[in-house]
């Protein structure tokens, strides 16, 4: 019975892992129609956040049912959720890919798992197998090929620390998502975070720390024209607050290590979407990229220890 409950839990944490990175995988083909409509990054990453923010509040507010001292024993979670893991994330890439390539910063950025393995270790003393250590290996090597980087790439020092900045905030993501030990409800830390995170970035657009503009110009795709507000209300609902929620709820069923290897897939689901949207087509070297993600998602998921089910009175 026990193992039938930790399949179970095992199977939806992987469907919903996926159902988060597909979602997320569709909001750069978004946002890239949108900038070319005239929108600027800052501006459709606070639309998209705060619109994720408006939706999961009501969520949020049914799970705490009045529990608000929950809120200020977890401020500090939630404040670092949506300052680091959501608009510090978002600001230090979008800085990046103005002094180096984006798929230079997209590499960079996305070896978050490997960041989550290494604090995990430091932290928790959760030294990593053999396997695990392979399937990271297997998963940067499919990085490098969906990423196409081996015709030569420029970067500068400058972009690469931005990079890595944003490498930080997205291992944070998975590290804090995971945390299931303070009682706060999955709902209630992404609506709190992505409040805080588009606050900040309305509060960076004003301050001119990054360029803020919005337009009503219609957003074109390959074969079809769609207006912006349908645009912006799919990138907030299905890429933010779906993700987000999806990406907590999968995180708190796989452990922090094994979900952030299975966000890599948000890359193979970025490349589907800007092929089907943008008409960017991929090459048959990201092709085999992405199978060796999955490949590498296989073997960490072989190589993560068995954890033990959990009491009934703990499950929500």
């Amino acid at each position: 019975m026990a193992a039938f409950t930790h399949d179970a839990r095992l199977g939806a944490g992987l469907g919903l892992a996926l159902v988060s990175a597909s979602s997320f995988g569709l909001a750069g083909s978004l946002a890239r129609a949108l900038r070319d409509a005239g929108w600027t990054p800052a501006a459709a990453v606070a639309a998209r956040v705060l619109l994720a923010a408006v939706v999961l509040a009501p969520i949020a507010l049914v799970q705490l049912r009045g529990r608000w001292g929950l809120l200020r024993r977890t401020a500090g979670v939630i404040t670092a959720y949506g300052l680091v893991a959501i608009a510090g994330c978002q600001l230090a890439y979008f800085t990046a890919v103005t002094y180096m390539e984006v798929g230079v910063a997209l590499l960079v950025e996305y070896t978050a798992p490997v960041a989550v393995v290494g604090w995990l270790w430091l932290r928790h003393r959760q030294r990593p197998g053999r396997l695990t250590v392979l399937g990271a290996l297997i998963a940067i090597a499919g990085l490098l090929l969906v990423l196409d980087l081996l015709s030569g790439a420029r970067a500068s020092l400058v972009g690469i620390l931005w990079a890595l900045a944003a490498m930080v905030g997205a291992a944070s993501y998975f590290v804090l998502s995971a945390r299931r030990e303070d009682g706060l409800p999955g709902s209630v830390l992404a609506a709190g975070g992505l409040l805080l995170g588009g606050l900040a970035l309305v509060a960076a657009g004003a301050l001119g720390i990054v360029p803020f503009a919005v337009s009503t110009a219609d957003v074109a795709f390959v074969g079809f024209t769609a207006g912006w507000w349908p645009t912006v209300l799919t990138l907030g609902v299905v890429t933010a607050a779906l993700a987000y929620a999806a990406g907590i709820a999968a995180t708190r069923r796989l452990g922090s290590r094994l979900a952030s290897f299975v966000g890599l897939t948000e890359v193979l689901m970025a490349l589907l979407f800007a092929w089907l949207l943008l008409g960017e087509a991929p090459r048959p070297i990201q092709l085999v990229g992405g199978a060796l993600i999955l490949i590498g998602v296989v073997v960490v998921r072989l190589g993560e220890p068995v954890r033990a089910p959990e009491p009934a009175a703990a499950r929500t």
